[in-house]
């Protein structure tokens, strides 16, 4: 299913040309906050969408840290060891 497909099944939602996004900007980020995601598009083609802050804080929270994310691929803990490498950086002249 496409994009506009998508936001064709939510009534609420609505596709804003730039010029009226631009015209209607206070109208635009109400129903972000209380519809979700406003696309606007350029020259006919997705451009941006406009989101609440708290839709945006939730989607871009860190889900935790990088022990973390590698623990949770299943390669912690199997034994790996790395050599330090010797012998592949230049002497650097003050």
């Amino acid at each position: 299913m496409t994009a506009k497909a998508k936001l064709a099944k939510q009534p609420d939602r609505k596709i804003y040309g730039l010029a009226e996004a631009k015209a209607r900007l206070s109208e635009v980020v109400a129903k972000a906050q209380t519809q979700g995601a406003q696309q606007i598009t350029y020259r006919g083609r997705p451009a941006a969408y406009i989101v609440s802050a708290a839709e945006w804080e939730q989607r871009t929270r860190r889900k935790g840290s990088l022990v973390d994310f590698y623990r949770d691929t299943g390669v912690y803990g199997i034994g790996l060891e790395f050599d330090k490498a010797t012998g592949m950086f230049r002497e650097v002249q003050p």
